[in-house]
């Protein structure tokens, strides 16, 4: 059994033990977190309006941390401007630990 879930501005496919990498949340480390669940697969295929009545996707908070650093340099030619930063997109680690349908 799979689900679609909704989080952060994104859709994720998740099954139970799946670890995905979500935009950061708020919760601590061990903290359990609940998401709404779009669509419901498996041998049977649920869709929502938007969402599945009834049914919750739960997932425990492993980390929060931070990705690698990109580069982000502008450039325009013969103008003498250029500008240099960098950023490193915040995460939160999730284990999904279960699917109610």
């Amino acid at each position: 059994m799979y689900a679609i879930i909704a989080t952060g501005g994104k859709q994720y496919r998740v099954s139970e033990g799946d670890i995905i990498f979500i935009e950061k949340l708020e919760n601590s480390v061990d903290d359990e977190v609940s998401f709404p669940v779009l669509m419901l697969g498996g041998e049977q295929v649920t869709a929502g309006k938007p969402y599945v009545e009834g049914a919750q996707v739960t997932g425990k908070v492993l980390q929060q941390g931070r990705g690698q650093k990109i580069i982000v340099y502008k450039y325009k030619s013969k103008k003498n401007y250029r500008r240099k930063a960098g950023h490193r997109q915040p995460f939160t680690k999730v284990e999904i630990t279960g699917i109610k349908a």
